[in-house]
């Protein structure tokens, strides 16, 4: 007998004999707003499972099955005893989302899961959606509401970029960097970025100096064809400008230009392709210093003639530049140098780079600094901008999206973003299918750790698919949080910042960076009364 339990999307269904979860039963969205639930199940024989859907809004449901992936790295070794995991050791946990083909789906004798989506374009009203589980034996169904409010769901204004890695798409498709194959399946990925709520898009105008090892480099993925003649250097800047079409094609809004020196410090030079003699050849790397006469001549000429194509292509006001991520303290002085020296050629452009000492702010030397969420609290109230990211080092305490951790610690970033204001947020992996320091390629439907460098989870949020991503259920469970953050932003503009946030806490608690929900039913209730204000703001009845 096939066992059924409609869920709520914030649960994760471990393969076990036996799961309890609350049931749901209704739930209410706003219009233009995407949302999901899951139905666990069991059957105690192994067999296939035929899916149907009954609804008038049929068209606008997808079913996917949530497969689960091996997680040999939960967390870090001292990140053990944070009991907001759902486990710290080792096993196999639930993450990709699978289209179901047929509509049939095998039963394996132990708990599975099916994710019911519900896309944005769905009309407003109340829907009923009966899913139907058959069998050669018997059938069983569910049944859901969904109440879709005649409210529009807006824009925060958030900025938002995880990092997209176009050599990662190259390498594992095995395809050349930019064929027209090439084009194609990042014009996929970067449709999916933007479903999933990401409008801001890391562009290799060079091959971006991140995450690899002292000496190394990562597959040459350059945007911007450089040519030199004796000391004058030229540009053609034609693949970028069809990268620039083809992410306003679909949607994204912002742009942030590669660094411009390595990670970890700005010592050393990225690597960059120049053609010259007819022969093309790597020019800068690790072997010239971010002080080498010739990098700031080649600086001066290269950015003069970028911010130009960037204004001539009407880019400027939303393209942001960074000098080197994650600098330290030791670092300080070689930081100060580059950005003093790239800042002579980007007036009247945007710097940001990820960091987490507050020195780096307090001196003056980055203006818009993107900080981690475990430093966030020695920034808020100094920057009227403020930026957060986290990435594998936040594993303890704040909000993540390990694979290891439930979905309601992820969506808790939401009530974060709201109290503190937050104008953008940043994580490094969108689809990252190297190892740590970016020495092989992994197969990230096997390593979800980047071969033990980082936690399951961390270095992607999007799996590659046969033709394409397929969405891991902590990207969609993200976009949830970002969709609560627009409509706490909504209701905020009615009835002010105070009141919002005293109701928001009122059911939650004090909010901080450090606290996260433990459970999914505290995160529902603050969104239905946030819904449910905006329901008194727009005189909705019922």
């Amino acid at each position: 007998m096939t066992e059924l339990m409609q869920i709520s999307s914030l649960e994760k269904v471990m393969p076990k004999n036996k799961v309890q979860f609350d049931e749901i039963h209704e739930m209410n969205i706003l219009k233009n707003e995407e949302c999901a639930y899951q139905i666990a199940f069991k059957d105690k024989k192994d067999k296939q499972i035929h899916i149907e859907i009954e609804s008038d809004i049929k068209s606008n449901i997808s079913v996917y099955y949530i497969a689960n992936v091996p997680v040999n790295l939960p967390t870090y070794p001292d990140g053990v005893d944070d009991d907001n995991y759902i486990s710290t050791e080792p096993g196999i946990f639930p993450d990709i989302l699978c289209p179901v083909k047929d509509n049939i789906v095998i039963a394996t004798g132990w708990f599975q899961a099916v994710w019911i989506n519900i896309d944005k374009t769905a009309p407003s009203g109340k829907h009923n959606i009966k899913v139907t589980f058959k069998t050669d034996e018997e059938e069983k169904n569910t049944d859901m509401t969904i109440e879709i409010l005649p409210i529009e769901l807006e824009d925060s204004g958030l900025i938002f970029t995880q990092w997209f890695h176009a050599d990662c798409i190259a390498q594992y498709y095995n395809v050349e960097t930019w064929s027209e194959k090439h084009w194609e399946l990042i014009d996929k990925f970067v449709k999916a970025a933007v479903r999933n709520g990401i409008n801001m898009i890391l562009t290799p105008i060079f091959t971006p100096p991140l995450d690899v090892e002292v000496g190394g480099e990562r597959p040459t993925v350059q945007l911007v064809k450089i040519t030199k003649d004796k000391e004058k250097y030229s540009f053609d800047f034609s693949l970028l400008e069809r990268w620039i079409k083809m992410c306003k094609n679909n949607g994204i809004k912002y742009f942030e230009m590669a660094h411009l020196y390595t990670q970890w410090g700005a010592k050393f030079t990225p690597k960059i392709m120049v053609s010259e003699n007819g022969e093309e050849k790597r020019m800068f790397g690790w072997d010239v210093c971010a002080t080498d006469e010739r990098y700031k001549d080649f600086l001066s000429q290269f950015l003069l003639s970028l911010t130009a194509f960037l204004k001539e292509k009407g880019v400027s006001e939303v393209t942001y530049f960074h000098i080197s991520d994650e600098p330290n303290k030791e670092c300080l002085d070689d930081y100060l140098k580059a950005k003093n020296e790239a800042e002579k050629y980007l007036k009247g452009f945007k710097i940001i780079d990820a960091l987490s000492h507050y020195d780096f702010y307090e001196k003056g030397i980055v203006k818009n600094p993107v900080v981690t969420l475990n430093n966030a609290m020695d920034f808020y109230g100094h920057i009227d901008n403020l930026w957060v990211y986290y990435c594998c080092a936040q594993y303890k305490d704040v909000s993540n999206r390990f694979i290891a951790m439930p979905s309601y610690r992820n969506r808790s970033i939401a009530l974060q973003f709201f109290k503190y204001n937050i104008k953008g947020f940043l994580q490094w992996g969108f689809n990252f299918y190297y190892s740590r320091l970016s020495k092989y390629k992994i197969n990230p439907f096997l390593q979800t750790d980047a071969g033990g460098g980082f936690p399951s989870g961390d270095a992607f949020s999007v799996y590659p698919g046969e033709d394409g991503p397929l969405y891991s259920l902590r990207i969609r469970v993200f976009l949830h949080a970002l969709e609560d953050f627009c409509a706490m932003k909504m209701l905020e503009k009615h009835i002010g910042y105070e009141k919002t946030l005293k109701i928001i806490e009122d059911i939650f608690g004090e909010i901080s960076f450090e606290k996260c929900a433990h459970n999914s039913d505290v995160l529902i209730k603050v969104r239905n009364a946030v819904n449910n204000e905006l329901k008194k703001v727009y005189k909705i009845e019922g």
